[in-house]
C-alpha cells in the first residue's frame, strides 16, 4: 500500500516559477510513487479579503496550471478544500486541543500580526485547518519547502496531543519529506524568496505571463558589481539566475561553471531568459487546451473530491466517537 501524500496551494496571486521548480515539479516527479491528494486550498485563502468572483476564477486557474505543470488527474485526486466540508468540521475540532501559545508562536502569524492593525482570527487558526487538512487524510508525508516547516512540526504536535487525549488517532506525519525544488528568490531582491503576494513589477516570473513580459523580467534581474559572471565569487542576483538555469535544465555545477564563467550579464540573461522560455511555452499552450475544453475542469474537482471525501468523513467520524460527541 502507498503512503499517502497531502499536499496544496492558495488560489491568490499569481502562480510563478518558483512554485513550479519548488513544488509543482517535484509534485509531478513523485505521483506515481505515492498515494497523491493534491488540494486547491481556498479556504486558507480567505484568511484575507478575496474578490468572490475573483477566487471562483483562480481556483479553475490552479487547477489548470497543476495539470499543465504534469499532474495526471487520473493517478492523483486533485480537489478543492472548500467541495469537502470535513476539511472545516475537523479543523474546529482539533481548535479544542490546540494551545493558543502553539498558535501564537507561528513565526508567520507573527509576521501578518506585526503588518496589519487588526487581525483575523483565521490567520491565527491557519495552522490548525492546515494541520486538519494533513491529518484528515492520515498523510503520511506532506512535501512542503521551508517556509512551512514550522507549521508542519505543529501539526505533529496537534495529532500527539490528541492521541495522548483520546487514544491512537491520526498518523503523525513524517519530518522527512520528499525532496523539494529549487529554493527561487525574487528577481528584484535576491534576498528574498520569490513570492506570489510581492507587488514589485520586476519581482517575479509568473506561468502565464507573455512570452515578452518574462523576457524584459528576467533581462532586468538584479545581479552583482561584476563585469561578468564569476561562478565562484558570484552575488545573490547572479546565483539565483544560475539556480533557475540548473532547474529548468538540469545542468550539472560544472556544465554552469565552464558555460557561464566570463560571460558578460547581457549574454548570461538572455540564455536564463531563453532557457525559461523554452519551458514556459509548452506549459501555457498545454494551459490553454486544458481550459478551452468546456466542463474539464469542473470534472476533475469533482471527481477529485468525490475520490477523497470517503476518507475525510471516516477520519471525522473517528473523531467525533474518540471524543464522545453524537453521531
Amino acid at each position: 500500500m502507498k503512503t499517502r501524500v497531502f499536499s496544496g496551494m492558495q488560489p491568490s496571486g499569481n502562480l510563478h516559477i518558483g512554485n513550479y521548480l519548488g513544488a509543482l515539479k517535484n509534485w509531478v516527479r513523485i505521483q506515481h510513487d505515492y498515494e497523491c491528494i493534491f488540494c486547491i486550498v481556498d479556504l486558507h485563502a480567505i484568511t484575507l479579503y478575496q474578490d468572490p468572483a475573483e477566487l471562483r476564477a483562480k481556483i479553475e486557474e490552479i487547477a489548470a496550471l497543476y495539470i499543465a505543470a504534469g499532474i495526471d488527474p487520473k493517478v492523483c485526486s486533485i480537489m478543492v478544500q472548500s467541495a469537502v466540508p470535513a476539511h472545516a468540521e475537523l479543523a474546529w475540532m482539533l481548535t479544542c486541543v490546540t494551545p493558543v501559545g502553539w498558535l501564537e508562536r507561528m513565526t508567520q502569524y507573527k509576521m501578518k500580526a506585526a503588518k496589519q492593525e487588526s487581525v483575523g482570527d483565521g490567520i491565527l487558526q491557519y495552522p490548525v485547518l492546515m494541520a486538519a487538512d494533513i491529518l484528515l487524510y492520515q498523510a503520511g508525508i506532506v512535501p512542503v519547502g521551508e517556509d512551512q516547516a514550522q507549521h508542519l512540526e505543529l501539526t505533529r504536535d496537534i495529532a500527539q496531543r490528541f492521541n495522548s487525549l483520546y487514544g491512537d488517532t491520526f498518523v503523525v506525519p513524517g519530518t522527512s519529506l520528499p525532496a523539494v525544488g529549487a529554493r527561487i528568490m525574487g528577481l528584484d531582491d535576491p534576498t528574498q524568496k520569490m513570492s506570489k503576494s510581492a507587488t514589485g513589477a520586476n519581482h517575479s516570473v509568473a506561468l502565464l505571463d507573455p512570452i515578452d513580459k518574462i523576457r524584459k523580467t528576467i533581462m532586468r534581474a538584479t545581479t552583482d558589481s561584476h563585469p561578468a559572471v564569476d561562478v565562484e565569487t558570484a552575488g545573490a542576483g547572479v546565483l539565483n539566475l544560475l539556480s533557475i538555469y540548473q532547474a529548468f535544465s538540469n545542468a550539472s555545477d560544472e556544465e554552469l561553471k565552464q558555460r557561464f564563467t566570463g560571460m558578460r550579464y547581457g549574454d548570461f540573461k538572455k540564455q536564463v531568459a531563453e532557457m525559461v522560455i523554452s519551458h514556459i511555452e509548452p506549459f501555457q499552450r498545454r494551459y490553454r487546451e486544458i481550459t478551452a475544453e468546456p466542463g474539464y475542469l469542473a470534472g476533475v474537482l469533482r471527481e477529485g473530491a468525490e475520490r477523497v471525501a470517503p476518507i475525510a468523513n471516516a477520519t471525522v467520524r473517528t473523531v467525533k466517537d474518540r471524543m464522545g460527541l453524537y453521531t
